[in-house]
Formats: structure tokens, C-alpha cells, sequence
């Protein structure tokens, strides 16, 4: 059966969990056990609380009967039944200035219980008038902010079914405080948790929202967790710093989340989805549409109070079906807005009253309080399209905008008049999202032929035609100062294609499901993405970060070549060698164990012809020619010497560099052991490479040593047969004499 209440111990070693089959255990969290296993409530058991008194361990236990039943864990026994609710007990909580001599009970019967844990008797009922879900106890001499007269030293919380956190003296059981609910809002509390460290109220709706609010601050929203997301349909980024965004998510609220903390405000003024978002330049003004045939005006000032950061201003009432489109104008005032409907017209707003709330938005707050969200009138309405409005763009000047619609075209229509000015044709299914370019006279469409085209202002010929999603592309947006497009489409992908060749250059694949929706920052510093996967993605451009990593790169590596010439200059092989390996440059360090090795050879053909002596250098053989460079081997990290060794098994598949692998590789042998060769991550590939080519190189010079034998077995038949010669020449120099 579900557990449906649960709770933990003063000591945390034991957890009480009550459940829908009317039983209650106790379990050591520890060991994972069921310690005590309690029967007796007759139905769900709602409720459970372990009493603070470490002395004497009790549970207390309560159900849908309306029972509470106190539990010793020393006895496993019952100690009483305490009579007086008569609906479902949502909550038991007790004091903590007195070691829990009082307790306190609500339940959906309305009322707040009082009772003596001493005697166990039932002291005080308070009527809330309101069925109750949650119910408790704040810490004892809690200063909630309230007047002097207000301030109680035991405060109990309530929250229940309208929605709000009220506060009562519990000695009185007078109501102290009651909070303002939030304009147009619809939730009810399902639970009320007391944050005793940080001093918080944490209120969860019915519609599964985590609501923060500050005990100390008369009960001051401080932050709101939205837990639940439906499809992302559209969004856009508001504010000054760009940090929020105004998400439309299948519900009627429209949501803006602080994309930093993610911290959420709720704004209600639909009664049905909202379809479509857009946001002014100035980033505080919010356009809405919504199923409900209406579209909203917002002004959004996330420096204001809580329930005065997201305010409905102005309703556009006047289509006969839901408004699936919406945009506003592109100048600094602000002077109307175009919407489009399923019921195929246009319509344009005069948003000229706004004018003095746009202005002076810190006294907005005060101004719809009085008068409500000011009705806005149509300028023309006309019929656009032959099938349902699915996009709307309002031109940078303000003086011209365009429609998409399921019946394949787009159209560009003059602002001030309504007038139609050309049709885009070509798309072979409905175009679903339209955008101008900030720089030239184009416009990009999209469209369920899986294709985005761009078209010419001047002529409305179609420019180029953008080909590479798999599905039907739902969304676009210039970037990068007009040359680069960004889409999104049914096939869960991002692209990111370059105006001038037409090539997707970059492609996302994050989401699960079809991308409704793209927003873009300002700077164009982070993209928002989002879809029918209800998730948010976030992207940051890192195309600057990427070249001046590049750039640093590079100049680090020419710095290093350089430092490497240097150490050749001046013969410093050891540096130079760890250099080259710390580069990765096989080439450099095979060219510097050649120059070492032929330096070394020449050096001692020079000694032989001279016939110095050179007996220092034999009683100190080098591998390498050098023993400086033996050391250097000889000293290499594990990483390093594995790719040394990397090296010579490359250097061993060309018999020119043999000779130079085979030193080295009789380098490596001399001086490190086996267990340390074995030990590289690599070393079993490595000699399984190296060995074939080694013996190969080994056959070949057995063959050439054998070929040698014959060239001396030739040599010396000569000398046995040459002495017959040799008389010739010895009687020709006698002739010469005797002439």
C-alpha cells in the first residue's frame, strides 16, 4: 500500500510512515528494519509526528477517521485516543519552549486543535473556516514582522484550501495575520513545510509550485520553484540584464523564470493556454495570446515586489477564435500591436494609451489596482489568409510586417493601412514562423516542407532555399548581425546555417522531442531553446572563447618552438627533449637523435685518422651518442615514456629509421625494467608492434652479415691468385730500372 505521511526522529536513527492500510512502522534508518509495526486506525493514516521528548519515545499517529492515537515505542503499546476531529487529520505538531507539553492538530473539519500532552486532554479549538492541509508551529518568540500588538510569543501557521499562510496566537486563538493572495490566482496548498534554519515557509500548491515565503518578513514571497512543465510553446527574454524569461507553457499562467537561481513568477490574467509570447526591445513589455480569443499586454519590472513584478496592463478583446499569434512594434514607444487568430483575420491595436504606465512603470502597480488592465481598441481588422495564423513579424522600421499561415504563403502588408504588399510563395506546406533581417530587406520563412527560405523584399522572389532537417522546421531567428540563420524543427534539432553559401555549419541535438520555440538575447550571448520535451535548454555562444583559445594556442606553440631551436642551438639535448615529447613532434625528436648519433660518429673518425687517444669516451659508451640524451631517457615520466615508445614503433616500420629505433628501443631496455615497461596503459600494443618489425629488421641484417662472407671469401681467392701479377709488374719495373 502507499505510504502516505512520514516523519523522523530528534536523534535521525528512526523513521514512522503511516499508510493507506491503516498501519504504522517504525524503521531504524541505519540498519533498515522495521522496528514496530502499530494497527488500530480504521482507515488511510494521514498524520504521523514523533513527540521531542527523548526521555520517553512517543509517536503520535492520526487517520481519516479522525482519530489520534499516541504510540509508546518502550511498550509498543497505545496510550490513549484523543477524540475530536471529525474529518481527515492533516497535521500534528507540537511546542519547543516547554518540551513539547502542548500539541497542536488540524484537519479538513476546519478547526485548529489545542491539547495538554501532559494530561492529554483537549485544552483549545480555533475555527479557521477553511479546510485545512497543513498546520504547525513556528519557533518559539519567532519576530514575524508584524505590529507590536500582532507579536505572540507560540504563532501557529495554517494553509489549506484558499491558498494563503495564515498566523494565530496560539495562546488567544486569535488570527494575527492573513496573506494577500496573489491577483487572479487559483491554488490551493496542499502542504506547508517549516524551514526552521533559514526561517522560510514553504507552501506546495495543487498545481505543484513550491512557494517560499520569509516568516520574519510578514510572510514576504521570497522565491517560487515552478515543479511542473507542459509542452514549451513559446518564450522570449525580458528585463534589462536579459536574465528571465517569459515562458508560455500549456497552462494559463504565463511563467518567467531567472534563468541564474531559477527562480519563477507566476502571472495570471488567462483563463485558457497561452499560445504565443513576444517581448519589446526594451525587454519589459510582454505580449500574450491565448485560446481564450484574447491577447494581454504585460509590463514586467523584476526589481518590484513579488506580486508586482509581472503586471497585466492592457486586454485585446475582439477575435472570435484563439489568438495563435502575437507581436509587438519594433520602435522605442511602443504604438501598437498586431495579432492574428485561427479565425484567419489580423487585427492592429492603438497601444498609445499604455504610453504613461510604459513611462513611469513604478507606478503601474498603483494605477491598475484602481482601474483595472485598460481595454485596447482595433485600428482595422481584415481577413489575411485562407487557413490559421501561425506567425506574425513586425519589420525593424516599424513599417512594414508579415503573416506565415497554414495555407502555404506569407504575406508582407503595410502597417499603417493594412495594405497587402506581396505574397511569398513556394513553400509546398503551411509556413509556421516568419522573421525579418535586422540589416537587410529579406525575410526568412519556415515552413512543414521541411525546408527555410529566404526571400527578397524588393521583389518577393525567393533568394535561397535551406535544406537539411528531417521534419518539419518550426522556428527561426537571424544571428551574427544578419549572416547566419538559426532553426528548429519536428526532428528535435538545432541548425546554425551560413546566409552567404547556404551550408548548415553547426547542428544541436539536445532535445527529445519537436522545438517549438527560439529565443535570443540581445547580444546574442545565450539562445533558449524549447519544445514538446518541457525542457529548457540553454546555449552559450563560444565562438570568441573558441578563437582566443585558438589564438593562445597557437602563440604558446610558436613560443615553444622557439625555446625549442634555442635548446638546439645551444646543445641543451635534455630540455630539447622534453620539449619535443611535451610538443608531440616525433619528426624533430627522431632529427635530433640522427644529428646526435652522426656528431658522435663523425667525431670519432676524426680521433681514429689522427690516432688520438679515445679511451675516455670508450670506458663511457653512449646509446645515443651522447650520454646526456641516455640520461634523458633514462628519466622520463610514465606518460612521457610511453609516448617515446609510441614514437619508436612508428619509426620501426621504415627501415631509414631503423637504426634510430633500435638504439632507442636499447636505450629504453638498459635502463628501465620490464615491471615498469608492463605498467604503461599501452605496453602489451606496443610490443606486439614493435616485435614483428624488429625481427624483420634483424633477418636483415643476418642476410647482409652472410652476404658479406662472400665479398670476403672473394677478396681473399684473389690474393691467392694474384701473385702471378704481381711478378708481371715486379719484371716491368725491373725493365724500366735496366733501361
Amino acid at each position: 500500500a502507499p505510504v502516505i505521511a512520514m516523519d523522523i526522529d530528534a536523534s535521525s536513527t528512526l523513521v514512522a510512515t503511516g499508510s493507506a492500510d491503516s498501519t504504522v512502522k517504525v524503521w531504524d534508518i541505519d540498519r533498515g528494519y522495521c522496528t514496530h509495526n502499530f494497527k488500530g486506525h480504521g482507515g488511510l493514516v494521514t498524520s504521523v509526528k514523533f513527540h521531542p521528548n527523548k526521555d520517553k519515545l512517543c509517536l503520535v499517529t492520526a487517520g481519516d477517521d479522525g482519530m489520534i492515537r499516541i504510540w509508546n515505542l518502550g511498550t509498543r503499546k497505545c496510550e490513549a485516543v484523543l477524540e475530536s476531529h471529525v474529518s481527515v487529520v492533516r497535521s500534528i505538531d507540537f511546542t519547543d519552549d516547554d518540551d513539547g507539553a502542548h500539541m497542536v492538530t488540524a484537519g479538513r473539519d476546519s478547526v485548529v486543535n489545542i491539547w495538554s500532552w501532559k494530561r492529554r486532554s483537549l485544552l483549545r479549538t480555533i475555527p479557521v473556516y477553511e479546510t485545512i492541509e497543513a498546520a504547525g508551529l513556528l519557533a518559539t518568540n519567532t519576530q514575524t514582522g508584524l505590529d507590536a500588538g500582532n507579536n505572540c510569543a507560540r504563532t501557529i501557521y495554517t494553509g489549506g484550501e484558499k491558498g494563503v499562510i495564515r498566523l494565530w496566537d496560539m495562546d488567544t486563538g486569535k488570527e494575527i495575520f492573513e496573506q494577500k493572495k496573489e491577483l487572479n490566482a487559483k491554488h490551493a496548498f496542499v502542504d506547508v513545510q517549516y524551514l526552521r534554519q533559514s526561517q522560510h515557509l514553504v507552501g506546495i500548491t495543487n498545481d505543484q509550485n513550491l512557494l517560499f515565503y520569509a516568516a520574519t518578513k510578514k510572510l514576504e514571497r521570497v522565491r517560487q520553484i515552478v515543479g511542473y512543465n507542459e509542452e514549451i510553446i513559446d518564450m522570449g527574454y525580458v528585463g534589462q540584464g536579459q536574465v528571465h524569461l517569459a515562458v508560455a507553457t500549456n497552462t494559463e499562467q504565463l511563467r518567467v523564470y531567472n534563468t541564474e537561481d531559477l527562480n519563477c513568477e507566476l502571472a495570471y490574467g488567462h483563463s485558457d493556454i497561452i499560445l504565443c509570447v513576444n517581448v519589446h526591445s526594451k525587454g519589459s513589455i510582454v505580449a500574450t495570446g491565448s485560446k481564450d480569443n484574447t491577447a494581454l499586454i504585460w509590463l514586467v519590472n523584476m526589481k518590484a515586489p513579488p506580486n508586482q513584478r509581472v503586471l497585466c496592463v492592457a486586454t485585446a478583446v475582439g477575435h472570435a477564435k484563439a489568438v495563435g499569434a502575437v507581436c509587438l512594434a519594433q520602435g522605442a514607444s511602443c504604438s501598437f500591436m498586431i495579432t492574428g487568430s485561427e479565425d484567419r483575420t489580423v487585427k492592429m491595436w492603438d497601444l498609445s494609451p499604455l504610453s504613461s504606465l510604459f513611462d513611469s512603470p513604478e507606478r503601474t502597480a498603483a494605477i491598475i489596482s484602481e482601474s483595472g488592465p485598460v481595454k485596447l481598441r482595433s485600428t482595422y481588422t481584415f481577413q489575411a489568409h485562407e487557413k490559421d495564423i501561425n506567425s506574425i513579424c513586425v519589420a525593424p522600421n516599424d513599417g512594414i510586417f508579415a503573416t506565415g499561415s497554414q495555407d502555404k504563403t506569407a504575406k508582407i502588408w503595410d502597417v499603417a493601412s493594412g495594405k497587402a504588399l506581396g505574397t511569398l510563395q513556394g513553400h509546398r506546406r503551411g509556413v509556421w514562423n516568419v522573421a525579418f533581417s535586422p540589416v537587410d530587406r529579406v525575410i526568412a520563412t519556415t515552413s512543414g516542407d521541411r525546408t527555410v527560405k529566404l526571400w527578397s523584399l524588393s521583389d518577393f522572389s525567393c533568394l535561397k532555399t535551406f535544406e537539411g532537417h528531417t521534419n518539419s522546421v518550426l522556428c527561426v531567428e537571424f544571428l551574427t548581425k544578419g549572416t547566419q540563420l538559426m532553426t528548429t524543427g519536428s526532428d528535435g534539432l538545432i541548425k546554425l546555417w551560413n546566409i552567404k553559401d547556404a551550408e548548415c555549419v553547426l547542428t544541436l541535438d539536445k532535445h527529445e522531442s519537436k522545438i517549438w520555440t527560439l529565443a535570443k538575447q540581445h547580444t546574442e550571448a545565450h539562445i533558449a531553446t524549447g519544445g514538446a520535451d518541457s525542457v529548457i535548454y540553454i546555449w552559450k555562444d563560444t565562438t570568441q572563447e573558441h578563437i582566443d583559445r585558438l589564438h593562445m594556442e597557437e602563440a604558446k606553440l610558436l613560443e615553444q618552438q622557439q625555446a625549442l631551436d634555442n635548446f638546439l642551438s645551444v646543445k641543451d639535448y635534455r630540455n630539447a627533449i622534453n620539449l619535443a615529447l611535451s610538443l608531440n613532434q616525433p619528426h624533430r625528436l627522431l632529427t635530433i637523435f640522427q644529428d646526435v648519433m652522426m656528431a658522435t660518429e663523425h667525431r670519432h673518425l676524426l680521433s681514429a685518422e689522427d690516432g688520438a687517444d679515445d679511451s675516455a669516451q670508450r670506458d663511457q659508451p653512449a646509446i645515443m651518442g651522447s650520454v646526456s640524451v641516455d640520461q634523458v631517457i633514462g628519466s622520463l615520466a610514465p606518460d612521457q615514456l610511453e609516448r617515446l615508445l609510441g614514437y619508436v614503433r612508428n619509426w620501426n616500420t621504415n627501415g631509414k629509421f631503423a637504426r634510430i629505433a633500435q638504439a632507442t628501443l636499447y636505450c629504453v631496455l638498459t635502463q628501465y625494467t620490464s615491471e615498469v615497461i608492463l605498467s604503461l596503459p599501452s605496453a602489451k600494443d606496443l610490443i606486439s608492434a614493435i616485435q614483428p618489425y624488429s625481427e624483420r629488421h634483424f633477418t636483415r641484417l643476418d642476410n647482409l652479415l652472410t652476404d658479406s662472407f662472400i665479398v670476403d671469401y672473394t677478396l681473399h681467392a684473389m690474393d691467392s691468385v694474384n701473385p702471378a701479377g704481381m711478378e708481371a709488374l715486379t719484371i716491368g719495373d725491373d725493365d724500366s730500372d735496366y733501361e
